[in-house]
């Protein structure tokens, strides 16, 4: 594109979009650098791994009004094309706190209605779990959330299920794309905002799902005990309270000042309750209160974050579980409190591998699949034959419940609620749990590391790799080598300590702008793992 057809495109936006402050930014950007014009018209946001995500400004490389009501255009034909009975059945539209989300949900139900479309909106905002357990419930052709989950305060994003209530996988999304792709983001027909295919629907779609809850608890009979809670300024926190109300619990404590949604996000600069410091607050409030376990939610309350006093400690210390820790307690207490030879646990390639092992110990069917919430909910789906009964991504995704097929953050924190409880009543602390659980099963260690590089070079190094893969690795002999092509990862297993494999994996991120490595050993000091990762990443 050149400079020249590159401004009079940055014209026709300007022209076409609505929103004053847009405006005056796509205003400055004509009248500022070429370079800077170029970054934002350079092509448009792709509709990938996860839907669409970017910060919030003008051009269609950024999320903005036009950038969604192409996105809405392409979608809603995609699926008058491909599901018989589309319009009549309709989408279901969700939206957070964050800047223009609530715009952009109702651009998306006038985009719809325009097309011949029913479009159902949730009628304030919710977390990302209630929109994606409503859709099955509702019958609707798919689903939309307006959320960037746990990104940073200036981004937004688009979250695209179908009507399984799981994320769109290949070819899905790029058959979306393709279709988003014919459309003009400068001129797509809108409704009114009171057209008749547009219905702002009741309470019933957060009472349905309070109501549902409490069908994850396992054990009714445990001690009440003290719960601190945040919400971390996202959409979580009612629903997080009328939650453990209907759940049977006490009250949890909050963090007044993170308890309301609030897209800007004033106390954390990175909502993300994996990040440090991120759950600083609920730490010292749970030191404070005397509570047995603290709780987060991230912004969309998808995921959860977990702390925990450190045993023996006298000083008040907490840490943080990492993803994998909270998924071994969720799921050694569902293996035990559920029952049947019909049951499936799936877990992602990059989640520690002693989920399997679990099942393997209770007859329990496994499986493993690609990075990514979507492809848990693909691997159930395929498996129809058996009864999803729980599955986790390390990056604190868990579903602890045959639906929605999607992670959920609420459901979750009921369920390490009930754990934290039948530790107190069987005399013993999480951390004691988490250590019952290495002696029956090792000592499982885990380890991350990312380096920050462009995609096209992070796919370059994961290449290099598989095309050469390492013989050595950190004085290590690499004894195998697991190739999965479609999740761009690469395994490689060192020689054995103490008569169990090291795991070492590398792949490019999906959303972000690094490579990510994954270490997991057995009886090996943390220390020594993360040495490994080391020496496999590339410089």
């Amino acid at each position: 594109m050149s400079g020249g057809s590159r401004l009079d495109i940055a014209k026709k936006w300007l022209k076409a979009e609505p929103d004053e402050d847009i405006r005056v930014e796509l205003q400055q950007l004509i009248d500022g650098s070429n370079e800077q014009l170029k970054e934002r018209f350079s092509g448009r946001l792709l509709f990938g791994t996860a839907g669409l995500r970017a910060q919030v400004g003008a051009g269609p490389m950024r999320m903005n009004r036009l950038v969604v009501q192409q996105a809405a255009a392409g979608l809603v034909d995609f699926l008058m094309r491909t599901v018989e009975g589309a319009a009549e059945a309709g989408i279901l539209i969700g939206f957070d706190a964050r800047r223009k989300s609530d715009v952009f949900a109702l651009d998306t139900a006038r985009v719809a209605a325009a097309r011949g479309m029913k479009a159902f909106l949730l009628p304030s905002v919710f977390p990302t779990p209630v929109l994606a357990w409503n859709i099955s419930r509702l019958g609707v052709a798919a689903g939309v959330m307006v959320t960037a989950s746990h990104n940073p305060p200036q981004d937004n994003g688009y979250k695209v299920y179908l009507g399984s209530g799981a994320q769109i996988v290949p070819p899905y999304d790029e058959l979306v794309s393709d279709a988003i792709e014919i459309f003009d983001a400068t001129s797509i027909e809108l409704a009114s905002e009171d057209s008749p295919l547009i219905q702002i629907l009741g309470n019933e779609c957060i009472d349905e799902y309070i109501k549902w809850l409490p069908s994850v608890r396992l054990c009714r009979d445990v001690p009440r005990i003290k719960v601190a809670y945040t919400a971390m300024h996202g959409v979580g926190g009612d629903t997080a309270l009328r939650a453990f109300a209907s759940a049977g619990f006490d009250q949890p404590v909050v963090v007044a000042s993170q308890q309301e949604p609030d897209g800007s996000f004033p106390t954390v600069s990175f909502p993300n309750p994996e990040e440090p410091g991120a759950m600083d607050l609920v730490i010292d409030l749970a030191r404070q209160s005397g509570a047995a376990i603290a709780l987060a939610n991230d912004p969309d309350a998808d995921r959860l974050g977990v702390a925990i006093p450190i045993t023996g400690e006298t000083s008040g210390e907490w840490r943080l579980l990492r993803g994998d820790e909270i998924g071994w307690l969720l799921g050694d207490h569902i293996l035990r409190h559920t029952y049947g030879d019909d049951r499936l646990v799936v877990a992602t390639l990059v989640s520690s591998s002693l989920l399997g092992k679990m099942a393997h110990k209770h007859g329990v069917a496994f499986e493993e699949t690609f990075t990514g919430f979507k492809w848990i909910a693909d691997a159930a789906m395929k498996r129809s034959d058996k009864r999803l009964v729980f599955a986790y991504e390390q990056a604190l995704g868990y579903l602890v419940a045959d639906q929605p097929l999607d992670k959920d953050g609420i459901s979750a924190a009921l369920v390490m609620t009930e754990i934290a409880a039948l530790a107190v009543h069987d005399g013993v602390t999480v951390q004691q749990r988490l250590d019952q659980i290495a002696a029956e099963n090792g000592q499982h260690v885990t380890a991350e590391l990312s380096v920050k590089m462009s995609p096209s070079d992070g796919a370059a190094v994961v290449e290099e790799l598989r095309a050469n893969p390492p013989t050595m690795i950190g004085g290590r002999q690499v004894v195998g080598v697991e190739d999965f092509p479609e999740a761009n990862l690469l395994r490689l297993w060192l020689d054995e300590v103490g008569g169990r494999g090291v795991r070492l994996q590398i792949r490019p991120s999906g959303t972000e702008p690094k490579v990510k490595l994954y270490g997991e050993a057995v009886d090996m000091a943390a220390s020594e793992l993360q040495k490994l990762l080391v020496a496999l990443a590339p410089n």
